[in-house]
């Protein structure tokens, strides 16, 4: 049966993170019965279960933020409402969705359907949330599975995030049930970094890999998610900075997040010349507040990102500034995680990276 509801945990995709700035909560996935900007991605599962040759298990792939897990949650709630794809409802069905009043779709946004498993983080016995998925809590999928549906149809299991999976032990626990998959069934893995998983994993499963929104469809999607009472111009504004992304849109709306990753982006633009005086304030600024440190980040990798594209654009990309780029990517991501993980001071990092980059521009 599906997992009661955590106490003090909505979840832990970014997918679904409070606004830090309003304090208001976006709804979670599963709650969530609009989705923007994924139509061709729906379509493709939609003939998949038409055929009535669905493969068992889907990896749902692409950027935080841009809708994965709503996706997934859409997905199981339109098979356990019609588990018979020759139906006429699922013939006649122009998407996935399903009227919010629909029982199902209560059930699910209650955390009451029988047939739908979940697996996410969850508060471990000091009530700090886990920073894994442990492989007890993928054991249960062998009793969820081993059960008759209790509606007679489908089992959905959806594993949020597949990339929070304790290595190895949840994922070979999990690689087990996909190898012998129980009939009717249906596991639904969300995942921002796919490279990273298993690829005995990867190999089980079919992709569905999701794309950036534009920022049409972010503003739009934020602002269904906050209500009538959205900064319909604070999150345009938002949606053109957020990569993609209506979680990083709804972070940043009218707060200090877009205000840091403008000032970022303003010195990014002048590498590589380097101001020491704005680089001890912002470092100053990340120490006074650790939300700001992922928006700090964030941008330096939309920079990098732009970087990467920009050259392998050119008639003939150059590998060793490709190479360089690449290089940077993971210095950054490996400073910052040491950063987060050791509680240490963050303008040593800011100076780092910034060197780093400057060094790189003159190249």
């Amino acid at each position: 049966m599906s997992r009661a509801p955590d106490k003090g945990a909505r979840g832990t995709s970014s997918e679904r993170d409070k606004d830090a700035d309003t304090g208001r909560d976006a709804p979670p996935p599963r709650e969530t019965t609009v989705l923007f900007g994924h139509h061709a991605a729906e379509q493709e599962f939609l003939a998949s279960y038409r055929s009535g040759r669905l493969p068992h298990s889907w990896l749902i792939s692409g950027e935080a933020g841009i809708g994965k897990a709503t996706l997934a949650y859409r997905i199981a709630r339109f098979v356990l409402a019609n588990p018979d794809p020759c139906a006429t409802a699922v013939r006649s069905a122009a998407s996935l969705a399903l009227d919010p009043s629909h029982p199902t779709v209560r059930r699910i946004a209650g955390n009451a359907h029988t047939d739908l498993l979940v697996l996410e983080r969850v508060p471990g016995d000091t009530g700090t949330l886990r920073t894994v998925i442990t492989v007890d809590q993928v054991r249960r999928i062998v009793s969820f599975f081993g059960s008759t549906a209790g509606e007679g149809g489908w089992r959905v299991c959806i594993v949020d995030t597949a990339d929070e999976l304790q290595y190895p032990q949840a994922s070979n626990a999990l690689l087990k049930m996909l190898e012998e998959p129980p009939a009717r069934s249906l596991f639904l893995l969300v995942s921002h970094s796919p490279g990273r998983l298993l690829p005995t994993i990867r190999s089980r499963c079919r992709r569905l890999i999701l794309k950036p929104l534009d920022a049409a469809d972010v503003a739009a999607a934020a602002t269904a998610a906050l209500g009538p009472d959205a900064d319909a111009a604070a999150l345009a504004t938002a949606a053109q900075a957020a990569g993609g992304s209506v979680a990083r849109a709804i972070a940043l709306a009218g707060g200090p997040l877009l205000a840091l990753r403008q000032r970022v982006e303003v010195m990014l633009d002048a590498l590589p010349a380097t101001d020491p005086g704005a680089l001890h304030a912002l470092g100053e600024q990340l120490d006074r507040d650790r939300s700001l440190l992922d928006a700090f980040v964030g941008t330096v990798r939309d920079w990098l990102v732009r970087r990467l594209d920009a050259e392998v654009k050119r008639p003939r990309p150059d590998l060793a500034r490709l190479a360089g780029t690449a290089d940077l990517w993971d210095k950054l991501n490996r400073s910052a995680r040491d950063v987060e993980i050791y509680n240490l001071e963050k303008k040593p990092l800011v100076f780092t990276i910034f060197g780093l980059l400057a060094e790189a521009s003159r190249g």
